[in-house]
């Protein structure tokens, strides 16, 4: 009886918290979409740190911390790449980072999984909402992301009439991960 209590105390603990994962990412890509001119164009971010701990049984005990180096977006066009990361888009030389962290977790009306965060990017931060989709296999795992932001929430393409860019910016991530040990 002693001995069944003890192993029930020290499994307590590691069912309390949620599996942690390393992100490959090599394998893994956190892209975007805009558009110029009416024009859409498909963007990544070449380099991206990401934290990630999540239990479906228990959502809970899930938390995602991203953080995104602004100036490796690439659009795969220089001049459009070189405005992005220019003073009216995402100011890199003062503001090289943008940073997500989830304050929460949910099922979803559609039975999917949502995450409510923060997202910061030049200085400014607003509510994020993404759609979850989480597979796991043994020790490995697919994280997919999806929300789509609002570039007037972070003051992108301040300072001038960008009104020929599109408002809305679809965003998903697809993250390769293996558990860690």
């Amino acid at each position: 009886m002693l001995r069944s209590m003890i192993c029930v105390a020290l499994l307590l603990p590691l069912s309390a918290v949620a599996r942690d994962w390393q992100v490959d990412t090599a394998k893994s890509t956190l892209a975007f979409k805009g558009s110029y001119q009416g024009e859409g164009f498909d963007g990544t971010f070449k380099k991206f740190d990401a934290t990630i701990a999540y239990d479906a049984n228990d959502l809970s005990k899930s938390k995602f911390d991203v953080t995104i180096d602004l100036a490796s977006a690439d659009t795969g066009n220089g001049d459009r790449d070189d405005s992005l990361h220019g003073s009216d888009f995402f100011d890199v030389k003062k503001t090289p980072k943008a940073h997500f962290v989830t304050e929460s977790f949910a099922k979803a009306a559609d039975g999917g999984v949502e995450a409510k965060g923060k997202l910061t990017i030049r200085d400014k931060t607003a509510p994020v909402t993404l759609k979850v989709k989480f597979a796991e296999t043994g020790d490995a795992a697919t994280l997919d992301v999806d929300t789509v932001l609002k570039r007037a929430d972070y003051g992108l393409g301040a300072g001038s009439d960008w009104s020929d860019v599109g408002a809305d910016v679809p965003v998903h991530g697809h993250l390769q991960l293996g558990a860690k040990k």
